[in-house]
Order: structure tokens, then sequence, then C-alpha cells
């Protein structure tokens, strides 16, 4: 875990420790293959990694962890829009695979992109965290640590749909889609290595829970404490509630 001053500070470090990861990696390996979310908590994290130097981008492969169903081709809600903006539209990618939220087939769909993950495994997962714990769209009534599906279609939870308000994704509550594919709980821990991305003070219960209660799907983000290569960034909003308990 690291704790900033700032989501500047937060971004701009998280940025440099994942592109000397991906450098380390390409080192000894052909290309990379890499999960990002698509949440404003990213911004400053997607920003400055599109500023490193010296990656061979064009060996690195990127997915996204997952995509509303029925948003217009062209909205820019759409988390496959948000992060061409950001990210997949910035660097020369070797490929960038979408997930398809407007297919007539979403199981399908949901299949063609479990394929993609057993064929092109992750070595890097860049996440965040939700308000209510969730780790892409796995919320707590759909959370399955175990789960024998590595995509599948949730509904979603009414705080995870009130989080699109709050972030300024959509005016109201009932512009947001009710469901989603999303990779699920073991496709995001499967990763080599996990770097998580947390700012903001609405995101301090839930980083409280990832790091202290039970490791149950209740608290999904809380299955991070078994991974062996998972990093916690925050910043000072993000870790108010764990004063007093950090070294």
């Amino acid at each position: 875990m690291k704790v900033y001053e700032s989501r500047l500070q937060m971004g701009i470090e998280s940025a440099y420790d994942i592109s000397e990861k991906i450098r380390e990696l390409l080192a000894t390996q052909a290309f990379v293959n890499i999960i990002f979310a698509a949440a404003p908590s990213q911004n400053e994290f997607l920003s400055c990694l599109t500023l490193q130097k010296n990656i061979a981008w064009e060996r690195v492969n990127a997915f996204h962890m997952d995509e509303y169903i029925g948003l217009d081709t062209g909205n820019p809600e759409r988390f496959g829009n948000f992060l061409k903006e950001r990210l997949f539209g910035k660097v020369p990618f070797h490929k960038v695979y979408y997930i398809d939220g407007n297919t007539s087939d979403v199981e399908y769909e949901c299949r063609r992109y479990e394929n993609l993950l057993q064929q092109y495994p992750a070595d890097i997962a860049c996440m965040g965290i939700g308000e209510n714990g969730h780790l892409a769209f796995n919320d707590p009534h759909v959370a399955d640590f175990k789960d024998p599906h590595r995509v599948k279609v949730v509904n979603l939870d009414e705080i995870s749909r009130q989080q699109q308000v709050h972030d300024g994704c959509f005016a109201y509550i009932d512009e947001v889609p009710a469901s989603a594919i999303t990779l699920t709980m073991p496709a995001l821990l499967e990763a080599r290595f996990i770097y998580c991305m947390v700012p903001g003070s609405s995101k301090a219960e839930a980083v409280y829970h990832t790091l202290y209660s039970e490791k149950k799907e209740s608290y999904p983000s809380t299955a991070l404490r078994d991974h062996p290569h998972a990093t916690l960034y925050l910043d000072q909003d993000s870790a108010a509630k764990l004063q007093g308990r950090l070294s």
C-alpha cells in the first residue's frame, strides 16, 4: 500500500511503477497483456501513463474489464470509448480488444472475450475499487471468488449505478444502464501483477473494508489481500479512515 498527498501524485507514481513493470516484462517476453479499468478514478494514472517514455507499446495488448450493455456505440460513457479517448487512442498498442456491449448475443460475446483472455493471459491488471467494494462490475450480490466463468453478464446494484452519477458520468441514475458485461473475480485475480488506484473521499470506506474486513464476496475487494503481487495506491482522502493504522 502506498499513500500520497494528492490524486496527481498518486497518478504520477502509479504510472511510473507500472511503466517500469512493463519494461521489465518486455525484456524477457515478446508481448505484455494488460487489463485496464475505465473510471474517473483512473484519470490521473491514465494521463500520466501516456507520458511515460521508452515503452514499446507496439508489443503490448490491451483489454478492458467491463462494458455497459445497450449504450449507443458513440456514447462517451461506454468504457471502450472512455479508454480510447484517454489511452487506447494515444499510444500505439499492438492490439486493443474491446468488449462489445451492443452485441445481439451477449453470451457469445462473453465466451469470445473469455477465449481472448485465455489466449493472451493477463500480465498486469490496472484497476480501481468501487464505492461498494466492487472490482470491475463484480458488485457484492454477483461477486464470486470461485466463479467458473471469466466473463459474464451482471445486473448492477443501486450503489454501483449511483456511483456513476457521483462520478459525473451520468446526470441521473435512470440514465445508467442496469446491466453490463464484466470480467469476473478470477479473471482479474489471475493477472500476474495488480495495480489498484483508488483516490477520493467517496472510496474511504471501501478502502477500509478492503484492508480490514473479513474476506468474503460481500466485500469483493478483500480478495486482493490474497494476491501475491497487488499494490494499492491511495491519496489522503481515500486513506482517511486508516488513521492510526498506517505505519
